[in-house]
This record gives C-alpha cells, structure tokens and sequence, in this order.
C-alpha cells in the first residue's frame, strides 16, 4: 500500500514509519519539524518539511495514497495552557485540512486523538482541540461517507520518545535525569496514574486500524473511536521508584489530571488488538 503519514518524524510517526517500511509499504511523510527531528528519518521512506496549511500543493509530490496516517499535533497539555491560539489553529486546521484533502479522492484517515478527552473538554485547549479533530472525522464520515478511524492513545513511551523540552514525555524525562545522575523529578505528590503503554503496542494498533478501512471501501469504522492504551495503570512515584534512584519532588503543573487508565475492550474485539508490553520490564532494560 502507499502510505501518507503526516508527523512523520515525530515519536508516534518515526515508530509507525519502521514497522510500515518493514511491512513492505510504500511511504511519504509530511513535517513541518517543529517537534520532530530530522535524525528520526528512516531509509526507504519519503521526507518532506511541508505545512498542511499549504496541503493541496502536495498533489505535485505524490500519486493519492491508499491510506494517510494523521498524527501531526503539538501534542502536549501544558504548552496548549500557555499558547492556546497555536495549539488549536495547528490541531484543527491541519485536521480539517487533510480531511477535505482526503475527501476529494475518498482516501481514508487514521486520526490520533488523545485519552485526554476522559478528563473533560474544558481542561485544556489541547483537549479541546484533539476533540474537535474526532468531531470533525466523525463529520466527514458521516456527511461525505469520508473512511475516518479515531485512536486514543494514553501515555505513549518507548524509542524516539522526547527526552527534553516542551514535548517531553515523562518516561523520556525520567530516562535522560537517570542516564545523567540526576534526581527524577515528580510533579505534586506523585499519586497521579497513568496507563502507560509502549509504542509498539500504538503502532501494531495503528496498523490494525489500517488493516480494517483497507481500499476505503468498508464503512463499517467510519467514525468509530478505539482506546489504545496497556489497561493498566502506575502512579508517577511508582515508576519513579522503579529506577531506584533519588527523586525529587516539584510543584504540580496546571492542566494534570488524576488518573488514565485505559478500556480496550472494544479495539480488542473488533480489531483484536491486544498490547504486550509491560513497563516494568522496559525500565528494567533501560537501568540494565
């Protein structure tokens, strides 16, 4: 198949874009490199630095693909509280974008939501703004029999994931404070939880997704949402603790919420998706 994956050199993009290239499709990524880095760029896949504000000029680079991924957001709770009008013009605009690019060829999206929408709309522009992109699939699902799928993902880490900045995940943060000596530092009192959950497991869902809209010609999904997440949860000092080093407590940040813990039951059964990895294990390889 021939894949467009936008976000492709970000951490979720640069992992689907392995497992794609390794599966034996044919696949064009689309970055702005805002949050990804060049580096993350795989052998056998085509790059391009493009803004899907500028989306139909893209016509000229490639033939229509079978499927595109959308996984480009500036994809973080905080930096939405700090800039709202950057993080929702980026995350709808660029989704309604390739939605009505998709449209006119009838070219099926795979969409990343986010979990946080649990945790209430009004939480934050990032909720917000994810939410309104699931709004805007099931719209062309529903009025232009557009095939949209809608995955959410919880607390992805693994390979490629930021270790530093504004984008950085907490596993990532974890991981290069343990490798430099470094107390960890966690937010609040630590009691919050998350369903952590690697990103092989996101992936093989992401592929699984593909798999069930194949040749745009099943609506059977069209507009349906699958959680993807481990269905099991640790609180931030838990893992901390697992790296069995110092820890060092600092104020919790705005926007954080208590608890993520995902139901997969439904892309289980529907998409027999059925994720593996534990991360107990994964900290254990990264301490050695």
């Amino acid at each position: 198949m021939r894949v467009l994956v936008t976000g492709g050199v970000g951490f979720v993009g640069t992992n689907l874009i392995k497992r794609l290239l390794k599966d034996g499709h044919e696949v064009v990524s689309i970055d702005n490199y805002s949050t990804g880095f060049k580096e993350n760029e795989q052998e056998g896949c085509e790059y391009h630095n493009f803004n899907l504000q500028h989306i139909y000029d893209f016509d000229s680079y490639m033939e229509n693909p079978d499927v595109v991924f959308h996984l480009a957001a500036l994809a973080r709770i905080q930096p939405s509280i700090k800039n709202p009008t950057i993080a929702i013009q980026n995350n709808f605009d660029s989704t309604l974008n390739i939605l009505e690019w998709a449209r006119k060829d009838n070219i099926p999206v795979v969409f990343a939501g986010s979990s946080s929408f649990h945790h209430g709309l009004w939480g934050s522009p990032y909720a917000w703004s994810k939410h309104a992109g699931e709004q805007l699939c099931k719209l062309y699902s529903n009025v232009y029999d557009l095939p949209t799928i809608i995955c959410r993902f919880y607390n992805v880490y693994g390979p490629h994931q930021l270790e530093e900045g504004t984008y950085a995940t907490v596993l990532g943060i974890f991981e290069k404070q343990y490798r430099e000596g470094k107390p960890l530092t966690v937010t609040g009192d630590g009691q919050q939880r998350r369903d952590f959950t690697h990103i092989e497991d996101i992936v093989d869902g992401l592929i699984k997704c593909m798999e069930a809209m194949h040749g745009a010609v099943d609506m059977r999904y069209a507009g349906e949402i699958f959680e993807l997440g481990r269905g099991v949860n640790f609180s931030i000092k838990e893992i901390a603790e697992m790296f069995g080093t110092e820890i060092e407590y600092i104020p919790k940040r705005p926007g954080e919420y208590d608890v993520t813990l995902c139901d997969y039951s439904k892309a289980n059964e529907t998409l027999d998706y059925n994720p593996v990895k534990n991360i107990d294990e994964y900290i254990k390889e990264v301490i050695g």
